[in-house]
C-alpha cells in the first residue's frame, strides 16, 4: 500500500542479521493500490539508498487475484494495463530495468487463460526481454507435468516474450482510451452493486459450497484472511473457486452485462467491433470472457439455488442468472458471431463432451451438500463431496 511497506521488509532483514538479504518485490493487486503504483515506486526510487540495493533493476508484481475481486474482471484488467504503462514510463525514465512479475491463477476470474493470448495483449514496453510470471496449482500439473508438455509451455512462453519483446503492439488510440475507461468504470459500478448489496455474501455462502471448502483441507492456506463474514475478507481463490463449482464463473463476467450492453444501446457497436479488430488487449479480455461463458451453464446454478438457498434469497439468484443470459448475447453482439466459441469448433466440442459427465458430478454435489448442511460431522458425506469438488474441477480444468 505504501514505500513504507517495502522498506520495512527490508528492514526486518537488516536487524536479523541476514548476511545476502533477498530481494523485496512490492505486490500491487486491489484497484487502489494498481492506481497508487506509480507513486508508490517514484518514492522508492526517490531514496539513494533503495537506487543502490536494487543496482539498476526493480521488480515488480501486479496481482490478478484481489484486483478482480474487487472491482470486476474487466475493470481490473483495465487497471493492470494501465498500471504496467504508468510502471514502464517512470523506470524508463529513472534508467531503471524493470521486470514485471504478473501473479496469475488459473481460473479466468484470477487472470488466467491461454499463456501466448495473455502475453500478446501486454501493453508496448511492459516485456523488455524478461517476464515472470506465477503457475500454480493444478496448472503445473497440467503445463509442466510431464518433460514434453513441460518443453512446449516453455516454448510458448519464450516465443511469445520474443513476440512482444521485438513486435510490440500499437498503443491504443485515445479514443479507444476513453471507450475502454468508460467500460471498466460501468463495469466495476455495476459488479459493486451487486457484491457489495447487503445480502450478497449471505447468497453465496448459501448458494455455494464455499463454507464446506473451508473444511475440506485442499488449500495451502485459510480461506479467509482474517476473521469477519464480508467479501474483502475471503481470499480470492475460494471465492473464485466457489462460484466455478456450480458453474455460474460470477466473477469472470459479472458487471460486464451492464458494460458492454449499455455501450450498444447508445450506438458504440461498431467502435465496439473496431477495438476487438485492432487492439490485441481488447481482443483477448473479450476471448477470455467467451471462453468463460462457455464453461458457465445458468441451469446448473438454479439446480444448486433451488437445494441449497432459502426463499429469500431466491430473487438474487435470478437476477445473476438474467446477467449470465444477458452478458451472452452482448458479447455475441460485439463478436459479430452466432455462438459461442463458434471460431473454435474443436474446444467447443470439448467442452460439449466433458459437460455430459460434469453435469452429473454437479447434481450429485448439490444434493451432498443439501444432506451435509442437515447432518454433523458426517465423514462419509464429506468424503463423497470432496470427490464431487475434485470432478468438477478436473472437468472444467479450474480450481482457483
Amino acid at each position: 500500500h505504501h514505500a513504507s511497506d517495502v522498506l520495512a521488509v527490508e528492514l526486518l532483514q537488516k536487524e536479523a542479521g541476514i548476511a545476502r538479504p533477498l530481494r523485496v518485490v512490492p505486490l500491487f493487486e486491489t484497484i487502489d493500490d494498481l492506481r497508487a503504483s506509480q507513486d508508490i515506486v517514484a518514492s522508492l526510487l526517490a531514496i539513494p539508498w533503495y537506487r543502490n540495493r536494487i543496482d539498476g533493476r526493480l521488480e515488480a508484481m501486479i496481482g490478478y487475484s484481489d484486483s478482480s475481486k474487487d472491482g470486476g474482471r474487466l475493470a481490473a484488467a483495465w487497471e493492470l494495463y494501465q498500471a504496467q504503462e504508468r510502471l514502464v514510463a517512470l523506470c524508463k525514465s529513472e534508467r531503471i530495468h524493470l521486470t514485471l512479475f504478473h501473479g496469475r491463477g488459473g481460473s479466468i476470474g484470477r487472470g488466467g487463460g491461454p499463456t501466448h493470448i495473455a502475453i500478446s495483449a501486454q501493453p508496448a514496453g511492459s516485456i523488455d526481454g524478461n517476464l515472470r510470471v506465477t503457475e500454480q496449482g493444478e496448472m503445473i500439473q497440467w503445463k509442466f507435468g510431464t518433460p514434453d508438455i513441460a518443453v512446449r509451455s516453455l516454448e510458448i512462453y519464450s516465443t511469445a516474450t520474443l513476440a512482444a519483446t521485438l513486435t510490440p503492439p500499437a498503443a491504443p488510440s485515445e479514443a479507444f482510451r476513453a471507450r475502454m475507461d468508460s467500460l471498466a468504470a460501468r463495469s466495476m459500478e455495476a459488479y459493486r452493486e451487486v457484491t457489495r448489496a447487503d445480502r450478497f455474501v449471505d447468497y453465496f455462502r448459501t448458494a455455494t459450497p464455499e463454507l464446506e471448502l473451508g473444511s475440506l483441507q485442499i488449500g495451502s492456506r485459510p480461506a479467509r484472511r482474517k476473521a469477519g463474514n464480508g467479501l474483502s475478507s475471503l481470499r480470492a481463490i475460494p471465492w473464485i473457486f466457489a462460484w466455478t463449482q456450480t458453474r455460474l464463473h460470477l466473477p469472470a463476467w459479472l458487471g460486464v452485462e451492464a458494460a458492454l450492453c449499455e455501450a450498444i444501446d447508445e450506438g458504440h457497436l461498431d467502435e465496439l467491433r473496431a477495438m476487438v479488430t485492432d487492439w490485441p488487449f481488447f481482443q483477448s479480455t473479450l476471448s477470455l470472457l467467451e471462453l468463460a461463458l462457455a464453461k458457465a451453464d445458468g441451469q446448473i446454478a438454479a439446480h444448486y439455488d433451488a437445494l441449497l438457498t432459502p426463499p429469500e434469497f431466491t430473487d438474487i439468484g435470478d437476477d445473476l442468472r438474467a446477467r449470465l443470459a444477458q452478458v451472452e448475447q452482448c458479447l455475441l453482439q460485439v463478436l459479430d458471431q452466432q455462438s459461442l466459441l463458434e471460431h473454435s469448433p474443436n474446444l467447443a466440442r470439448s467442452l460439449e463432451l466433458r459437460s455430459a459427465y460434469l453435469d452429473p458430478i454437479n447434481l450429485i454435489q448439490a444434493e451432498l451438500l443439501r444432506r451435509q448442511r442437515l447432518a454433523d460431522d458426517d465423514d462419509t458425506l464429506q468424503d463423497a463431496l470432496l470427490a464431487t469438488v475434485n470432478g468438477v474441477a478436473a472437468g472444467i480444468k479450474n480450481t482457483g
